[in-house]
Formats: C-alpha cells, structure tokens, sequence
C-alpha cells in the first residue's frame, strides 16, 4: 500500500524535476499544483499559503522534501518542515540535483534544509541537524539518478517515518 505524503519543494527551480518523483507510481502524494495555480494562491496572502498547505498536509504520513540547489533558503518549505516535524510525520528528504529537468539540465547540489533549521519539540525549541532522514541518490546520469530514487523511495520513506518516531 503507497503511502500518503506531502511533497515539499522550491517551485520555480524544480518544478519539472520534482514531477519526475511524484509521478512514480509506488507513492500517493498531493495533486500537483500547476505553474497558474500557484501564483494564484500566492497572490491572496500568506494566511491563503498556510490554509493550502495545511489542507493538503493533512492525513499525510510523510514530508518528502526535493532537494534542489535553493530549497534550503525557501520560506515555504521551511513552514512544512517544522509543521511535518512538529505534527510527528516522517521528514525526508531526497536531493535532485541529478535529474534533468524541462531544458535538459541538471543543476548544483542544494544544502540541506534540516541543518539550521529550529523546530518546537515538546515546548522547547531545538534544531534539526541531522534528525531528519536525507537521501542522496546514487548515479551518474539523470536515468540512474532517476532508478536510484525510484527502486528506494519506498524504504526512505518508511525509514523517515520509524525515524521521526523514534524522537521524543
């Protein structure tokens, strides 16, 4: 059974390539949001942002962030980090930077987003560092990048979650 999860990533650089992972059939993950639609829901106000991404985020079992070569300074996805983190799911986060994307490109390895990043932990506030699990797929091509994620998304996914569990 395809596990319910949230993907959490920076739109205008990895849009393409984070369509790539979620539409790999072993995972049942929020609908794409369209380049239009997006815009739209930015342009009525952070509070719009927050009710969309809580709404999709809900009854999801895991975060799986796409790590591109900015994700880590987006704002947003720091949001769904500390909401998937702070709400007990799985966090995962999976780099991108191997596959190609619309033009052909690969691009730079991003850092990762856990690393600095503060979260409320039974009413303290602590950082992430390494708590989150973090893949970084083998391969030299985008095809075996793209096979790397693909036969081991499935165990990232289930070790991200019995990860989170194991912090209390």
């Amino acid at each position: 059974m395809a596990r319910r999860v949230f993907f959490s990533f920076h739109f205008k650089n990895d849009h393409s390539r984070t369509q790539q992972v979620r539409n790999m059939n072993s995972l049942d993950g929020n609908s794409p949001v369209t380049p239009n639609r997006w815009e739209e829901i930015k342009k009525t106000g952070d509070e719009a942002i927050k009710k969309w991404i809580n709404d999709n985020m809900s009854g999801k079992s895991c975060l799986v962030v796409l790590v591109g070569s900015e994700t880590a300074t987006r704002p947003w996805v720091k949001y769904e980090i500390r909401k998937a983190w702070e709400e007990k799911k799985g966090v995962l986060g999976i780099h991108i930077h191997g596959l190609k994307d619309l033009n052909g490109s690969t691009s730079q390895k991003g850092n990762s987003p856990f690393t600095n990043l503060k979260v409320t932990e039974e009413g303290k506030t602590v950082t992430l560092g390494t708590a989150p699990t973090l893949k970084n797929p083998s391969g030299s091509t985008s095809k075996d990048v793209y096979a790397s994620i693909q036969n081991g998304i499935d165990d990232w996914i289930e070790e991200a979650i019995k990860n989170r569990a194991s912090y209390k």
